[in-house]
This record gives C-alpha cells, structure tokens and sequence, in this order.
C-alpha cells in the first residue's frame, strides 16, 4: 500500500531504521484527513484517498469510532472528528500550562522540605506525573513525569479521590481492585473511604510507606478559580526525613506552595 504525496507545506516524517506500525499510521492518517473534511468522508472516499482495502479503513474506523475518536452521521454514513479530540489536546496543554506555572513553586517547596516534590493529575482512575523537582544529594525516587500512580496508596491519588463526587469516588471503590503493595497498603474500600473523609476535614493527605516501604509522602490540592481541585502537589522523602517531628512544619510548606500555585491560575 502507498500513501499520496502529501500535502504542500506538511511536514514529512524522515525515514528511520526502526519500522512503523502500519495499522497505526493509517489510523493517524484518517484522523489528520477527517480534520481537513469540513462535512466529512463515508468510509469508500476515505479508502480511495489512501489506496487502501475498504475492510481494513473499515476496521480503522471502527476502532476510532468506538474509542470516541470519530462520529458517524446516520444518513450520509460520513465520518467526522469528535470532540474527544479536542478534550485530549485540551488536558495536554492544561499540563504544559500546569507544568509551567508550578514548575517554581515546586523548587521552592523543596528548597524549604528538602524533599522530592511532585505535581500530578487525575486521568481515568490514575494519578499522572506532569512536573518533579528532586533537591541535590537527595534521596532518588523512582518517579518520573510521564507516571502512572495508583490513587489508593499515594498521597497524590488520596487528594485526587477526595476531589471527586461522592457518586463517582463511590464507584471508583466498587469498580476497581486495591491492590496490596506491603503490609501498609489500605485494600479495604471502607477503611479507605474513611480515609478520603479525613483528607477532606485536614486539606492534606498522606501515604505512609503505603505505596513503598521506607517512604512518606504528604500531598495537598490546588485549586482553580472555582474551589474545584485542579491537581495535586506531594512532597516525598524517607520516613527518616519525614516524620513526626517535621509532619507540621513540612505540611504547611506543602499548604503554602499549593496556594501559590493556585494563586497562579
């Protein structure tokens, strides 16, 4: 199969050694055709234009169709992009904004704790990494931006389920397995329900080697304009370096930075 010479002033990919995955660059194909089709294509148009086999663009469509990606109109059989789209360059450039604006406030909290401090998001039942500051000669966390957290047994996850509507954070218990990472893992949806309760009386949260052992993490909210929570900042360090005897002072340096990234939306 070949593709058409693209279009004039669209950028080419250079070839490289390592092959594509065909049925992915034809999926990327109909998504960038279908954005140029102001009234959409029906599913022969779209084969012809990229000399493809029907049943396969058929497949492709599909795909997208049940992914949320493209909608179908009932009487002309065209596809068209759908909003799904938008929503997901919508979140990424939500992140670039949140990375940029917290990315100082975050040095500064770990200047202040000299503690790792990490900023994340909810995306479907995940807490996701988009923006870390380790202090030098720290402890290496084994976190990066790009992450993938569970919600249960993190400080980040605990903030971002309190976040949510008891309808939602209800089924996100019942739905979803808590898996036991060591002996201090909440895997009861009471006991963490209980948890979530606390988290939303005392504006922090806390994972106490919950999630690794020899770790404690504090994490706390930020806001929009709203009130509604955007996002969550944590600040990690060994249970050597957070303890009892800083929990005040560090939860409150946690309190104040979030503030100001709250502030800087």
């Amino acid at each position: 199969m070949t593709f058409r010479k693209p279009r004039e002033g669209v950028a080419t990919i250079p070839a490289v050694k390592t092959r594509s995955i065909p049925s992915l660059d034809k999926a990327l194909a109909v998504l960038e055709m279908l954005a140029d089709a102001r009234d959409g294509m029906t599913l022969p148009a779209i084969a012809e234009a990229l000399e493809a086999p029907k049943s396969s663009v058929h497949c492709i469509l599909l795909t997208l169709e049940r992914r949320g990606y493209l909608v179908r109109a009932e009487g002309s059989r065209k596809y068209s992009i759908s909003l799904q789209l938008v929503s997901l360059a919508g979140r990424a450039l939500r992140g670039l904004a949140f990375q940029e604006q917290a990315t100082p406030h975050l040095y500064w909290l770990s200047r202040a704790t000299n503690c790792a401090s990490h900023l994340a998001v909810l995306d479907q039942s995940e807490a996701v990494l988009i923006a870390k500051v380790e202090p030098p000669g720290s402890f290496r966390l084994a976190t990066w931006v790009g992450r993938r957290m569970e919600l249960h047994c993190t400080a980040l996850g605990k903030v971002l389920m309190a976040a949510l509507p008891d309808e939602e954070l209800d089924m996100l218990l019942n739905q979803r397995s808590l898996s036991r990472h060591n002996q201090h893992t909440i895997t009861s949806p009471r006991r963490l329900r209980e948890e979530v309760d606390l988290v939303r009386s005392q504006g922090y949260s806390e994972d106490d080697e919950e999630d690794e052992i020899g770790l404690r993490c504090f994490a706390a909210p930020v806001v929009d304009a709203s009130g509604a929570t955007s996002a969550a900042i944590s600040i990690s360090g060994t249970t050597v370096h957070v303890n009892n005897d800083s929990r005040e002072q560090f939860v409150a340096k946690l309190k104040e930075a979030a503030a100001r990234i709250s502030a800087a939306f």
